[in-house]
């Protein structure tokens, strides 16, 4: 029996989220092959065992997390022969605790700290795009203290925290009167702020698993959300039900947006698993929008939805993520 630490929670702004998904792994684990462990990380930055029967979920608009008065545990106390981290945002997606379980020599499940680092800041992950001839979105950096202006984007624009996750503050910016509102509301979630021209087209997202060594791409799923959200953020996403994922989606260029997925994963030096998110256009361009090293993982998640679709259920995905990380140490 090989013994599994999945870890949630975290400091970022996406703790919430990490807690559902680690319930969903934590319930669909193949437990004639793996005995789990629930290893929290309060928004506090405690480390805390849980039951593995904790139950994380989203009711009523309110949303769970690790509770701070659960007894602390040590690094050294975690008795696992891989830890899967299931972590959204910086300190969990951003090759912080990657680089810690590779100097304790534990294996871990999903990509490495480079990977996660770049990937995880959209700005660097957007220089290696272009370097590889993957299209992205026309765009500029601020950093604070540097003057909020578009830049010569135009309108409509996207304001989004280079190192942030799940949409959190990210906005829609029809016009300068909303800029520097926007801008200064994504400076609280980092200190480096995107703006990137809205791009007009469908939202399809491809999920990318490597399993049996191969580097497999799903079918492409088109997000369609209800008309009340201007974009996809995070309330469209998780609290309001407003969301449908059309796969396979209905476009002429699949195995092109499928090529092009595992062309970024591979540019970024990926492994393990990523969802790549694209913009699809009336012309059939395909543009990069981001690609994200430790997706949403709850059951009703986009990644485990599409490789449904594909033939791979969830719980066939937690064991081949989970043997190909022992295969990496190896």
């Amino acid at each position: 029996m090989i013994n599994v630490a999945i870890i949630c929670g975290g400091r970022s702004s996406e703790h919430e989220i990490s807690c559902v998904s680690a319930s969903g792994v934590v319930t669909a684990i193949d437990r004639s092959k793996y005995n789990p462990s629930l290893i929290g990380i309060t928004k506090s930055g405690k480390w805390v065992s849980l039951p593995t029967d904790t139950k994380f979920e989203i009711k009523d608009g309110q949303l769970p997390e690790v509770p701070e008065n659960a007894p602390a545990i040590a690094i050294d106390q975690i008795k696992a022969d891989v830890v899967f981290p299931i972590l959204h945002g910086p300190f969990g997606e951003d090759g912080t605790i990657q680089g810690l379980f590779e100097m304790l020599d534990i294996p871990y499940v999903g990509n490495g700290v480079l990977a996660s680092a770049v990937a995880m800041d959209k700005h660097f992950a957007k220089q290696i795009f272009i370097a590889h001839g993957i299209s992205v979105a026309p765009g500029v950096v601020l950093r604070k203290g540097e003057e909020i202006k578009d830049h010569g984007i135009g309108y409509p624009l996207f304001v989004k925290p280079a190192r942030g996750g799940s949409s959190r503050g990210t906005h829609k910016v029809k016009s300068a009167d909303q800029l520097v509102v926007a801008v200064n509301d994504a400076f609280k979630y980092d200190s480096k702020v995107m703006l990137e021209k809205a791009i007009v087209g469908r939202e399809v997202e491809c999920a990318v698993l490597e399993k049996d060594g191969k580097v497999q791409c799903s079918v492409p799923g088109e997000i369609q959300i209800d008309s009340k959200f201007e974009f996809y953020d995070f309330e469209a996403k998780y609290l309001d039900n407003a969301t449908t994922v059309v796969a396979p989606a209905n476009i002429n260029r699949t195995s092109d947006l499928q090529e092009a997925a595992i062309e970024a994963f591979i540019a970024l030096g990926c492994s393990g698993l990523a969802r790549v998110d694209f913009f699809y256009t009336d012309d059939d361009a395909i543009i990069i929008n981001e690609l994200n090293t430790m997706p949403g993982f709850t059951p009703k998640s986009v990644f485990p939805k599409l490789w449904g679709v594909s033939g791979l259920g969830y719980t066939e995905i937690i064991s081949a993520l989970i043997e190909t990380a022992l295969n990496k140490s190896n």
